[in-house]
């Protein structure tokens, strides 16, 4: 049964990835004026949660000025919480610590799981072409030898992290759809989580494994790592040369994640916090560049939906650890 609905989810996943423009507002809206609003009252303070990946110094040069516009827009105390991995997000929104995150689609599915429902999608990234969707990539170093899916049997695999949809969630769940048992010693020799994205790229180019996963826009070309994502990122500050990686497997189209509050909190913080986003790429649009990368034009009205099929997924997953213990 766990396996049939690892499969099922799997084949859900291309109707959730559907165009945004006509989701997209004609016009964006002008950025919210500055001035102290009567939900902070309810919200004294404004926390925004921040995932993982990088360290602490390249996040809080990207986010800064987002932080800093928030708060002379809004007028209240702004900082922003670094989580060590996926993981603290999702905890911190279980404890009230948060108001607003940009989350992956699988750790948007844990905290709502987590949480009984407390948060509520309320944006999405949207690409140039109005889709809404980005993939998973599986990697090998060029020099390894290995050359497609198949020649990965009996070889090590670093997963990103288990509260990742690219990077852990739907690589899982397509490859047993495609007859394929991720579990150690299965198909694969090895595996293991190497603490996230950025850290599974290292590790794979170190030789601690021989293929990783990890998430990228799938638009652009492949020799640059795409327009968006973790190897983009990477090549973009030097770290990385496409010519020492090799694509051997790529997902189908994932739902982008989407910027999520805590859904107790009033209707007009979340009327607000959309308008400043909707209008935040021409307003600002260096900031909205540092905060999104790449590709990303914007964002589009989205809602929990658009992501049951990952939550469907986590259950799964659950089960099936359940079933190995």
């Amino acid at each position: 049964m766990t396996s049939r609905r690892l499969l099922l989810a799997a084949a859900a996943i291309a109707p959730f990835t559907r165009s945004a423009l006509a989701q997209a507002p004609a016009q964006a809206p002008a950025m919210p004026t500055p001035g102290k609003r009567a939900w902070a009252s309810e919200v004294p303070n404004l926390r925004i949660g921040v995932l993982g990946g990088e360290t602490e110094s390249e996040r809080l040069g990207r986010y800064e000025g987002y932080r800093k516009l928030f708060e002379d827009t809004f007028q209240v105390p702004t900082r922003l919480y670094f989580a060590s991995d996926y993981g603290g997000v999702a905890q911190a929104f279980g404890a009230k610590q948060l108001e607003i995150a940009n989350m992956s689609p699988a750790i948007y599915a844990a905290t709502w799981m987590d949480t009984n429902g407390g948060v509520e999608p309320i944006l999405v990234t949207r690409e140039r072409d109005g889709s809404t969707s980005y993939i998973a990539v599986m990697y090998t170093r060029a020099d390894s030898g290995i050359t497609s899916l198949e020649q990965m049997k009996g070889h090590s695999i670093a997963w990103a992290d288990p509260n990742s949809a690219s990077g852990y969630l739907i690589p899982r769940a397509e490859l047993r759809a495609a007859g394929i048992d991720p579990e150690p010693g299965k198909f694969f020799s090895r595996t293991g989580f190497a603490g996230g994205h950025d850290q599974g790229l290292v590790a794979v180019l170190q030789k601690q494994y021989d293929a990783g996963v990890t998430w990228a826009s799938g638009q652009g070309e492949e020799s640059q790592g795409y327009t968006r994502g973790v190897l983009r990122a990477a090549v973009e500050k030097g770290m990385l040369d496409m010519k020492d990686l090799r694509i051997i497997w790529k997902s189908r189209p994932i739902q982008n994640g989407p910027i999520v509050v805590r859904k107790d909190l009033p209707d007009a913080f979340k009327k607000d916090m959309v308008d400043f986003h909707l209008a935040l790429p021409a307003a600002y649009p260096e900031i909205h560049k540092a905060v999104e990368r790449g590709s990303a034009v914007g964002w589009a009205p989205t809602r929990h939906e658009d992501y049951a099929v990952f939550v469907d997924m986590r259950k799964a997953e659950a089960a099936q650890r359940r079933r190995r213990d």
